[in-house]
C-alpha cells in the first residue's frame, strides 16, 4: 500500500510538472513609447538598464520586433488580437475594441483555464477616456466597454503601484490555475519627469543619425533616456514579486514597447523608430539563455505564439504566425514581410491648420532590407506626435529655416506635400532619409513591396485605396513623378 501511495505521488508530481510546462504562467510587461535600441543590452550607450539586460541574458532578445502601428491604441489592439489594427477595426483612438474580436487573455482563460489580469497604465482598448459626454453616453447605452468581462482582474494604476497590483492579483489567483498578467507602464511616455538620478548627461549621449546634433535634441534625448532608466527600476520591482513567491522560474516573461519614442522619426511615423521596439523573452527550461534574433517579428505574431506556448491554437481570425519554434531553437521560417499602419492620433477633431501629428493615413511594408511607405494624406504637413512643443523640434525648425539642416532631414521633415510613395534601402540608409521610390534600378523591388502591401490591405478589408501596383504603366509616383521627397513648402 505504501509503495502504491509513493507511486501515485510520483505520478501526480510528474503530471503537475508536465502541466506547468504545457501551461506556463505568463507575465507580459509593456513599456510605453519605447523605441529600439534604447536598452543597454542592445549596445545603446545612452541608457543603463541592468534589470532588462539580465532578462535578455537569461532568455532571448529580438532586434526586429515591430508593432502594428506607431501609436498606443492600435498597437495594443494588435498585441491582444493577433490581427492588424485595420482588421480589428481599431485605427481610431476613440474606438473600443469590438466585442466580436476575441483577445489573447480570453482564449487563455476560456481554453486554457488561466486566471487573467491587466494592471498599470491604461490598456487603451475600451475607447478614449476624453470623448465628451455625448460620445460617452453612446458607450454606456451600447455597452461598448468590454474589458471588465474579458479578464478576471482589471486595475489601472501608476507605475509605482504596478508591483503591488501584481502581488494583489497573485493573492486572488486560485492555486490550481496558471496566470496571465498584462502589466502596463507609463514610462518612457510623456511627461518626462524622471528624477535626476536617472537622467544622463546630455553631452555624453550619442545622437541618432535621423536627428541633427542640436543642444535641444540632446536635452530632450537625456529626458527620454532618464525615463527608460526609470522603467528598468520599476520592472525590477515586479520581478521581485515573482521571486519572493517562487514563481520566477516557471513563468514565461515577455517585455516589449508598445510603439516608438515621441520624437521626430519616432512615434506616429512609419519609419523604423516609430514601431521597432525592444522585445525580450525569458522562459527557463525552454528558451536558452543568451538568444539573439534578427528575424522579422510582427506584433501580430505575439498572441499566436503565447497561445502556442500554452498548448492552445491561435484564434480563428488571427493573422499572426507563431514563432514558438524560434524560441525553442527549432526550425523556423522567418517572415518575408511585415506591415505597419498609421491612422488618426488622439481624439481631437480635424482642424484646418492641423499637422499629421493629429491626423494621418498611411501604410508601410518592410522586408529584411527594404521599406515601402504609402502616404494617403500627403498634403498634411509633418509634425512629431506629442513633442511638437518641445525644444528639439523648435530648434530643428529654426535650423531648417536658416538653411542649416542637412538636406535629407530637411526633405524628410519639412517637405509639403509629402511624397505619396517612399522607398528606403535600410542597409545603405538605416536612418531612412533618402527616398528611392521611382528609381528604375529598384523597380522590381518596389513592385514586389507594393504588391505585398496591396495583398495585406485586401485581406484586412482596408478602407484605403490600394497603392499603384506599377503594372504596365508605372503610374503616378511609381516612376517619373514619384522621385525625391516632393516640393518644399
Amino acid at each position: 500500500m505504501k509503495s502504491l501511495l509513493i507511486l501515485l505521488a510520483s505520478v501526480t508530481m510528474l503530471v503537475s510538472s508536465f502541466a506547468a510546462e504545457l501551461h506556463p504562467n505568463i507575465l507580459f510587461l509593456l513599456s510605453d513609447d519605447h523605441s529600439y535600441p534604447f536598452l543597454s543590452t542592445y549596445g545603446s550607450p545612452n541608457v543603463k538598464t541592468p534589470t532588462l539586460d539580465q532578462l535578455a541574458a537569461e532568455g532571448m532578445k529580438f532586434h526586429r520586433f515591430f508593432t502594428g502601428a506607431p501609436q498606443c491604441v492600435p498597437s495594443r489592439a494588435t498585441l491582444m488580437t493577433g490581427r492588424s489594427p485595420v482588421a480589428a477595426r481599431m485605427t481610431r483612438f476613440s474606438a473600443p475594441l469590438p466585442r466580436d474580436e476575441i483577445t489573447l487573455p480570453e482564449l487563455l482563460r476560456d481554453k486554457g483555464g488561466y486566471f487573467t489580469g491587466v494592471c498599470g497604465r491604461s490598456f487603451h482598448l475600451d475607447g478614449a477616456t476624453k470623448i465628451g459626454q455625448g460620445a460617452a453616453k453612446v458607450f454606456q447605452e451600447h455597452q461598448l466597454k468590454t474589458f471588465i468581462d474579458r479578464v478576471d482582474s482589471l486595475n489601472q494604476c501608476s507605475d509605482n503601484e504596478v508591483a503591488g497590483q501584481v502581488a494583489a492579483f497573485l493573492d486572488k489567483k486560485p492555486a490550481d490555475k496558471p496566470f496571465f498578467m498584462w502589466a502596463n507602464f507609463s514610462d518612457p511616455h510623456h511627461v518626462w519627469n524622471a528624477p535626476a538620478e536617472f537622467r544622463p548627461d546630455p553631452a555624453s549621449l550619442k545622437v541618432p543619425a535621423h536627428w541633427p546634433d542640436l543642444p535641444g535634441v540632446r536635452e530632450q534625448l537625456a529626458d527620454y533616456c532618464g525615463e527608460v532608466n526609470r522603467v528598468d527600476r520599476t520592472v525590477a520591482g515586479v520581478l521581485d514579486v515573482l521571486k519572493k513567491r517562487g514563481l520566477i522560474d516557471n513563468t514565461l516573461i515577455v517585455f516589449c514597447g508598445d510603439n516608438g519614442m515621441a520624437m521626430p522619426h519616432g512615434k506616429g511615423s512609419l519609419y523604423d523608430p516609430g514601431s521597432n521596439v525592444p522585445f525580450l523573452v525569458r522562459w527557463p527550461g525552454v528558451v536558452k539563455p543568451g538568444g539573439d534574433s534578427r528575424a522579422l517579428i510582427s506584433a501580430e505574431d505575439l498572441a499566436p505564439t503565447l497561445l502556442a506556448a500554452a498548448g492552445l491554437e491561435a484564434g480563428s481570425k488571427m493573422s499572426g504566425v507563431s514563432f514558438l519554434p524560434l524560441l525553442k531553437g527549432e526550425a523556423h521560417t522567418p517572415r518575408k514581410h511585415l506591415f505597419v499602419e498609421r491612422g488618426p492620433h488622439g481624439s481631437a477633431p480635424v482642424q484646418a491648420d492641423m499637422t499629421n501629428a493629429g491626423y494621418d493615413l498611411g501604410r508601410a511594408v518592410r522586408s529584411d532590407r527594404f521599406k515601402f511607405i504609402y502616404n494617403c494624406t500627403p498634403w498634411i504637413p509633418y509634425s512629431p506626435v506629442d513633442s511638437a512643443g518641445g525644444i528639439a523640434w523648435k530648434q530643428m525648425q529654426e535650423a531648417n529655416a536658416a538653411g542649416k539642416l542637412p538636406s535629407g532631414m530637411s526633405a524628410t521633415y519639412f517637405t509639403t506635400p509629402r511624397p505619396v510613395y517612399e522607398l528606403y534601402d535600410l542597409e545603405a540608409d538605416p536612418a531612412e532619409l533618402n527616398n528611392l521610390s521611382g528609381k528604375p534600378e529598384l523597380a522590381a523591388t518596389e513592385r514586389e513591396l507594393r504588391a505585398a502591401l496591396a495583398e495585406k490591405m485586401i485581406l484586412d478589408w482596408d478602407y484605403l485605396p490600394l497603392p499603384d501596383l506599377m503594372e504596365g504603366n508605372t503610374g503616378e509616383g511609381g516612376g517619373k513623378k514619384g522621385k525625391g521627397k516632393g516640393k518644399k513648402k
